[in-house]
Formats: C-alpha cells, structure tokens, sequence
C-alpha cells in the first residue's frame, strides 16, 4: 500500500507516519523540510516542496499512482481545491484533516457523534474547515470523489501540552509558572469536561480508515473515550510536576474581552464547552479501536520530554507578564467590593 501525507511530522500526523512504516506501507511525506524527525526507513520517501506549488508538486510524483493521499496542512477551501486538481487522477482515497470544533456551539446534546450539526459562530477557523468538508462531500456525491473526512479533538504527543489559556509561545510558560509556584489561570470554574487524545491513539483509528472501503464518502470522529474537566486536567499536570496547583478560574467571556490572544474562537467556539464524543461509528469501521493512553500517563511523558529537551524550553515574558497583570487586576477589584 502506498500512501502520501502531505504534512506528516506534526503532533497529529508523525504518530501516523510512524505506524504507516511499522506496518509495512510505503509512505511519501510532502511538506518544506523544516521539521527534524527521527523518521527512517527504506519505504521512506521524503518530497520536499512547497504543497502550493503545482507543478513543481506534479514534477516530483510524475507518475506515481497512490492508495490514499491525506493532507493535515488543509485549513480552507481553496486549500482541497487544490488537492482535487492534483490528486483526484491520482488516488484511491483523499483524507482531509478536518476538527471536533467544527460541531454546533453551543451543543443541543452534549454527546457529539457525526450526526451533530456543523455551526461555529465564533470562530473563523473552524467555519473554514466546514466549508472545506462541504467542498469535498458536494465532489463526493456529483463525481465519487473518494473523499473521507476525519474530526480530530484535542490530539497531544510528547512535544504538546494540553492546555487552554497560554499565549503564543505555547504550552511551557505556564508550566514554567506551575513550577515556579506561581498562579496559573483556568478558564470558567473548571468544571466543563474536555476530551483529549494521544496521538499514538489518534493514529490507530487514522490508520484504520486508511484504505478502508467503508469509509469513502463518510465523516468520521476519532478521540479517546477519556473525558475530563480542565481542573483535573491541570491538577494531572500539576501532579506529574510534582508541585502544588495554585489555581485562579476566569470567565471566558472576560478572557476574551480581556486578552490579546483568541480567546473568542479558542475559547468561546472550543474549550469553554464541553465535549463528550460518541466513537461507535469509528469503532465500527474499525473494529477493535481501543484508546489506550491515559492522560496521566501521556503527559507524563511529554513532560519529561520538555524536561530532557531545553529548546522546547521557550519563555514567553509577554504572556507572563499579561498573566501577571490580569491577575493583580481582579484581586484588586474584590478588594475593592470590601472596602
């Protein structure tokens, strides 16, 4: 079986590529090269280009006829257009990368399964991504393109914390401020449940659709089973670090007004709600999908792997000091309620 990724080394998609080379498939990896991966193996091939470079892109699979071609680089709808003019003569099965964000905020039930509407008001980046999967199901059922959609939540790997206000440096500074003692904002009283995926789990049900007859022209969720609120999610991280969790809880809707960072699609059209997912379609299309990564035992890895690797180390002084000063300003304003 011969697939390409275009992509391939980010936190969704490296756990993929990995057990595509553990289970024997010659894998093609499209992307610019400017991720280091330990990626090796004779049925490696790597192509380096930029995606939005046709002819360039049709030069260097001048023909080369693949099972499934799977794009996780995909966020709008001329971005699958162009994967169609490309690859429709060219594969077995197009994978677009869609997310769980897409679905109806608020919910009408909180269980979430494909069936529940696609509607995001606030935030532009999931409205694209349904745009996208209305593209591709229109083409689907005019033309059979072989299309599969796929919903990813929450997906994490060693090299990604799961967190839901940080700044644009990313995951550390707030564990950076976890280990410093200092108070870290949780957003709402923390009590919304949240649902977050290994990747080595994501890429057993991905890898499961790869190739897969049944799942042409169908959408598809695949999340762990695991469902927490952002208070234990903190207090795991807390605990792996080994120090006490100094919580503060923050309405989303002041985070938003309040903050530099998106916090409206972020948090308002994400984390702030609550999300439960039904797998049973996945686990139809592939039988014996089991999530098997508890969240303690994930993060405890990819905390260990911040710990053992300083360039993942990045400091954010801006996000810090807004932390800082978002917090200074509501003790203030309860002590001035006392006054």
């Amino acid at each position: 079986m011969k697939a390409l990724l275009i992509g391939g080394t980010g936190v969704i998609s490296l756990s993929i590529s990995e057990k595509l080379l553990e289970e024997g498939w010659e894998l093609y990896l499209l992307n610019r090269g400017n991720k280091k991966t330990d990626l090796t193996g004779d049925n490696l091939h790597w192509i380096h280009c930029d995606i939005n470079d046709e002819e360039k892109v049709l030069q260097l699979i001048n023909g080369i006829k693949f099972d499934v071609v799977a794009d996780f680089i995909a966020f709008e709808e001329k971005d699958v257009e162009r994967d169609y003019h490309l690859f429709r003569e060219r594969t077995k099965q197009y994978i677009f990368v869609s997310t769980a964000s897409a679905y109806q905020k608020p919910l009408s039930h909180y269980m979430i399964n494909e069936g529940t509407p696609l509607a995001n008001p606030h935030w532009e980046y999931s409205r694209k991504k349904i745009a996208c999967e209305d593209f591709l199901m229109k083409k689907y059922r005019e033309e059979g393109y072989p299309a599969t959609i796929v919903r990813p939540s929450h997906t994490y790997d060693k090299r990604s914390i799961p967190l839901a206000v940080k700044g644009e440096g990313g995951s550390w500074p707030v564990i950076n401020r976890m280990l410093q003692g200092k108070p870290v904002i949780i957003h709402g009283d923390g009590s919304s449940l949240w649902t977050v995926t290994h990747s080595r789990d994501f890429a057993k049900g991905f890898v499961g659709l790869m190739g897969n007859i049944h799942a042409i022209g169908e959408a598809v969720q695949i999340t762990s089973d695991e469902s927490l609120t952002w208070n234990q999610i903190y207090q795991t991280i807390a605990d792996s670090l080994n120090v006490e969790l100094k919580a503060v809880h923050v309405s989303s809707e002041f985070l938003d007004a309040a903050g530099p960072y998106d916090f409206h699609g972020n948090l308002l059209g994400d984390k702030a709600v609550t999300v439960v997912f039904d797998n049973k379609k996945l686990k139809r299309l592939v039988p014996g999908f089991q999530a098997t990564t508890r969240f303690d035992q994930g993060i405890s890895e990819s905390l260990k792997h911040y710990k053992d690797n300083v360039e993942l180390q990045k400091e954010d002084p801006v996000f810090d000091a807004w932390c800082d000063k978002l917090l200074t300003v509501l003790s203030q304003a309860r002590d001035m309620m006392y006054q």
